[in-house]
C-alpha cells in the first residue's frame, strides 16, 4: 500500500523534480496554493503533509489535520516558525524539517544583492529605463578589494557568503556567539558594534526564534552603521525593525537596503498584487534604494533537490521508526 502525501506551495517549476525524486512507495498530491485555514480540508484522506515557508500549521490547522488522522506534518525548509510545535506535541503529531541544504543558494543571493546595492545598480538601471543616462556623485563607489564586509551570523550560509566576498578580495568581518574555526584566515571575528562601524555591506544570517529575538536589528544597530553602508537581509524579517530600516534609508543614514524576506510574507509573496499600503508600500516607494525579492534565496536546482530528497527521507525514517535529529517533535518528546 502506498503512503499518500499532500504537498502544499508547489511551484510549476518544481513539479517534475518532485516526481523524479519520489520513492516508488509514495503517492503525491501536489498543490500550488499554500496551506491556509480555508483549504486545510484538502488534507483529509492523506497520511502525511509536506509544507514550506508561509504555509500555516497553527493550532487550528493542526487540530483539523488530527481529526483526519494525520500524524506526519513535515516542512521542506530550514525555518519552522510556521508550525506550532507545542500544539503538535499535544496532538501526538510528528514534525520534521530540513536542517540544511546547499548553503550557496542563499549565500549567492546575499552576495549578489550586496554587490548590486553597493554599486547602486538598481538606481542606474531604473534611471536608464526612464531615459536618464547621467552619472552623479552618488554613483561613485569603492572596489571590492577596498571594501569591508560584515557578516552577522556564521552558520553554513554566512560561512558561504564570507568565502564569496573573500574570493573577490574584500576584507570580511564576522560576528557570532560561536566563532567557526573553519573560517580562520577568511574572516576576523569582532564585536557587533565594531563590525557595524566598519562594514560597507552588512549581511544578516540570524536564525529567528519567535518571541526571543524579534526586532533585534533596529534603530540602535542602524545608528552604528556607516552612512554609505548597505544592509542585506536573507534570513528572516522578524529579526529586524523594518520601519526603522526604511527610516534610515529615507533619511540617507544608510545608502541602501536589499531584502529577500518581509514580515507577513504570506499576504504578498507568491501573488501578483500591484501597489500596496503599509510597510511594503514604503519599500516599493523607496525603490531602487530599497530592493525586495520574493524569498527566492533557496530557489536553485541544487537547493530544491536537497530539500525534496531530505523531506522524502524524513518520511521514510518516520515510517521505519527512526527519529533522528531532523525531527522537531518525536513520539512522546519534543526537540526545538
Amino acid at each position: 500500500m502506498s503512503f499518500k502525501i499532500i504537498i502544499f506551495g508547489v511551484r510549476d517549476s518544481e513539479i517534475e523534480l518532485f516526481q523524479q525524486l519520489k520513492p516508488k512507495s509514495f503517492e503525491l498530491k501536489l498543490i500550488s496554493d499554500n496551506l491556509t485555514h480555508e483549504n486545510v480540508a484538502l488534507t483529509a484522506g492523506y497520511d502525511g503533509v509536506l509544507l514550506r515557508a508561509n504555509n500555516l500549521a497553527d493550532a487550528h490547522n493542526l487540530n483539523q489535520m488530527k481529526s483526519y488522522g494525520i500524524h506526519y506534518i513535515f516542512t521542506r525548509t530550514v525555518g519552522y516558525n510556521h508550525i506550532d510545535l507545542n500544539q503538535a506535541k499535544q496532538n501526538g503529531q510528528l514534525i520534521a524539517y530540513v536542517p540544511s541544504y546547499s548553503p550557496y543558494a542563499v549565500a549567492d543571493l546575499a552576495f549578489s544583492l550586496g554587490i548590486m546595492q553597493s554599486r547602486l545598480l538598481p538606481t542606474a538601471i531604473a534611471n536608464s529605463a526612464q531615459g536618464d543616462f547621467r552619472i552623479n556623485g552618488a554613483s561613485l563607489t569603492t572596489e571590492f578589494q577596498n571594501m569591508t564586509i560584515g557578516i552577522i551570523g556564521t552558520g553554513k550560509i554566512g560561512q558561504a557568503e564570507a568565502r564569496l566576498w573573500q574570493a573577490v578580495g574584500a576584507r570580511v568581518l564576522a560576528c557570532d556567539f560561536h566563532p567557526k574555526a573553519e573560517l580562520a584566515g577568511i574572516v576576523s571575528y569582532v564585536p557587533q558594534a565594531d563590525l557595524l562601524a566598519q562594514a560597507d555591506v552588512v549581511s544578516l544570517h540570524i536564525p529567528y526564534t519567535q518571541g526571543k529575538n524579534d526586532n533585534i536589528f533596529a534603530q540602535a544597530e542602524l545608528a552604528q552603521m556607516k552612512a554609505n553602508a548597505v544592509l542585506v537581509n536573507t534570513s528572516r524579517a522578524e529579526i529586524t525593525d523594518e520601519e526603522a530600516i526604511l527610516d534610515a534609508v529615507e533619511n540617507h543614514h544608510i545608502k541602501a537596503f536589499a531584502t529577500d524576506v518581509i514580515k507577513n510574507e504570506a499576504a504578498y509573496f507568491g501573488k501578483k498584487i500591484g501597489s500596496v499600503d503599509g510597510t511594503v508600500g514604503r519599500m516599493q516607494a523607496l525603490y531602487p534604494r530599497v530592493v525586495v525579492t520574493p524569498h527566492l534565496g533557496s530557489f536553485t536546482s541544487e537547493a530544491l533537490n536537497d530539500m525534496i530528497t531530505t523531506s522524502f527521507s524524513n518520511f521514510a525514517h518516520a515510517l521505519a521508526g527512526d527519529f533522528d535529529d531532523n525531527f522537531l517533535v518525536k513520539p512522546n518528546l519534543s526537540k526545538v
